[in-house]
């Protein structure tokens, strides 16, 4: 076979390029992986509900697991949602009850929650006990200020009726989430839907006294709602579930970092948020934890799980809402598969 001038220069030129290293080098056997990129999205501006994902990534354990983890904030569960739904983020914290609705819509993407955060919905009414509610069946012909887009709401048609309220014996009126406390506050409405540990904290910091403050929780009125969970892109579930086991790995360290010591957690939350107050999101952190986190059922059962028949029961009471096109099944909103077994969920 000939060999050509040109043939050989290009031989030389290759053999050149190998020994000095060349342009792109081959990935030697020793070095590490290269960390996969994930962006993760809150659905609301960072508190302290978000105090497992800081946790996590202070404490190593995103990296730990070859994640690269950057935070961006939607504006609400349904926009985080659809973030996920359309790959610009990889995972998301959101409201489980919104997920659901989501799936209600014809041709909805396959989006589903991995891991459940809070085991029971902070849905709640806040109330001032000076404007005669002390108990929810109080509620009866009191006012109620319901924010715009406010998700407890779609709840409390079955909360009324489990409680033997009459729906049309509450005055509701719809206002923005921007004057919930204040009108509450003012006395411009006698009690206002919302969650435990946004409305009556942000009241009491506000000045409104501790004592006049009745803080309703819809799950101790037989709400049997689960609350905000982490979903999870249909493509990367698919084609990468080593890594979402990982990021589901890094924030059960992160929650048990978080419920060893509330108190750094909410300082390292305080400090990432503008003007943000250590001693309000440590307040916000404990109420969490006690009443969302860290329920019978989990100390039972570990984090991060559902029980089917508790979500049945759920979907009952959505469904007093407004009945749904399809009713979903359990497994079309929760993937159990990248949990953990039950001795890596439980609370140290």
């Amino acid at each position: 076979m000939q060999v050509t001038r040109t043939t050989v220069l290009r031989l030389m030129l290759a053999a050149a390029i190998g020994l000095s290293g060349g342009v792109w080098p081959a990935r030697a056997a020793s070095d590490p992986p290269q960390p996969l990129a994930i962006q993760f999205t809150l659905d609301r501006p960072l508190d302290a509900a978000a105090a497992p994902f800081v946790m996590a990534s202070i404490g190593g354990l995103f990296s730990a697991e070859g994640l690269a983890v950057t935070t961006n904030v939607a504006t609400n569960s349904a926009d985080a949602i659809a973030r996920v739904a359309d790959g610009a983020s990889e995972f998301a914290l959101a409201d489980i009850n919104s997920l659901i609705r989501f799936h209600d819509k014809p041709g909805a993407p396959p989006v589903k929650a991995v891991f459940v955060l809070f085991n029971q919905a902070p849905y709640a009414i806040i109330a001032r006990k000076s404007r005669g509610i002390r108990t929810l069946p109080d509620i009866h012909d009191k006012s109620l200020g319901v924010a715009d887009g406010d998700l407890s709401i779609r709840l409390w048609p079955a909360i009324a009726k489990q409680n033997g309220i009459k729906l049309a014996s509450v005055k509701q009126s719809t206002i923005s989430a921007a004057v919930r406390e204040p009108m509450l506050s003012a006395g411009q409405v006698d009690a206002v839907t919302g969650f435990s540990y946004l409305s009556a904290i942000n009241l009491r910091d506000r000045g409104v006294p501790a004592d006049d403050l009745a803080v309703l929780r819809f799950a101790e009125y037989g709400c049997e709602a689960y609350g905000f969970a982490v979903i999870v892109s249909p493509r990367l579930a698919a084609t990468r579930p080593e890594a979402v086991k990982g990021f589901i790995r890094a924030v059960i360290g992160g929650t048990n970092l978080a419920i060893k010591d509330p108190a750094r957690a909410a300082a390292e939350v305080a400090s990432r948020m503008d003007g943000g107050s250590r001693d309000l999101e440590l307040e916000r952190l404990r109420a969490i934890i006690r009443d969302n986190i860290l329920t019978s059922e989990v100390k039972r059962d570990g984090l991060g799980s559902l029980d089917p028949a508790r979500f049945e029961r759920a979907l009952d009471q959505l469904a007093e809402d407004g009945k749904f096109q399809k009713r979903p099944h359990p497994t079309d909103i929760f993937d159990e598969q990248y949990l953990p077994p039950i001795d890596g969920r439980l609370v140290n």
